[in-house]
Order: C-alpha cells, then sequence, then structure tokens
C-alpha cells in the first residue's frame, strides 16, 4: 500500500468481522484498518444490507450500526446519484446488488475497496 492516505470502503462483511474481532480479519487486512495514514468508510448501502438481512432474520443485529461506525473511527458515506448512474454499465459478474453498489460508490469516488468476495476481483475497482 501506498504511504499517502488511502481511502478505503470496507464491505459490508468485514465491517462485521472488524465488530465481532473476528479471526477471517487477516492480519495485512486489519493493518490497513488501523494505519492511520487511511481513511476507512463504512456506505449507507452497508448499513442498508445489514437492517435488511436483520429484518429478514438472516443477521442478528443487537447494535446501531451508525453508532458502531461513529465509534470505530470510521467514516460514514452515503450512496450518490452519481455512483448509481455507473451500475448500468457494470458487467454482471455476479448478481448481489449490494456488492454492485459498493463497486460503483468504490469507482465513482476513486476509492479502494476492501473485500474478501473473490468476484470482486472481475471488476474494474481498486482493490485490497
Amino acid at each position: 500500500m501506498e504511504k499517502n492516505e488511502v481511502k478505503i470502503i470496507l464491505d459490508t462483511h468485514i465491517f462485521l468481522w472488524v465488530l465481532t474481532n473476528s479471526k477471517k480479519l487477516t492480519e495485512k487486512k486489519r493493518l490497513e484498518i488501523e494505519s492511520l495514514a487511511n481513511t476507512i468508510y463504512i456506505s449507507a448501502i452497508s448499513i442498508s444490507e445489514i437492517m435488511i438481512k436483520s429484518s429478514l432474520g438472516k443477521l442478528d443485529v443487537q447494535f446501531d450500526p451508525i453508532e458502531m461506525v461513529k465509534k470505530s473511527g470510521f467514516e460514514s458515506l452515503n450512496f450518490t446519484s452519481e455512483d448509481a448512474v455507473l451500475l448500468k454499465e457494470l458487467p454482471f459478474h455476479h448478481r448481489d446488488p449490494f456488492d454492485r453498489m459498493l463497486i460503483c460508490q468504490s469507482k465513482a469516488n476513486k476509492m479502494y475497496i476492501m473485500s474478501e468476495d473473490e468476484k470482486f476481483n472481475n471488476y474494474d475497482c481498486k482493490l485490497i
């Protein structure tokens, strides 16, 4: 990674792993998240995904995700119309709408995205 400030959007599962101190989070990714040289963003898309999965009973959420973003020292990132426009041209390497929106957001804002999802490698986005 560069030593300059790097802006990183965390994929939803990475955010959840950080909150639970999961062993699934690699040391390399943990160091990137903890580096003071980086700014870490949690997208409104991830908050939406967490809340939808919670409402469907697929995820047990016993915390306020917005409060956890703040407590973690992360920045919130809204999903904009400019981000959404990129969805039209994004190839369908996979169909997860949340991931597709995060990838477009990453591209539109020239930010890195941190994910363990191998399908992200098929897209023209900056990955960590």
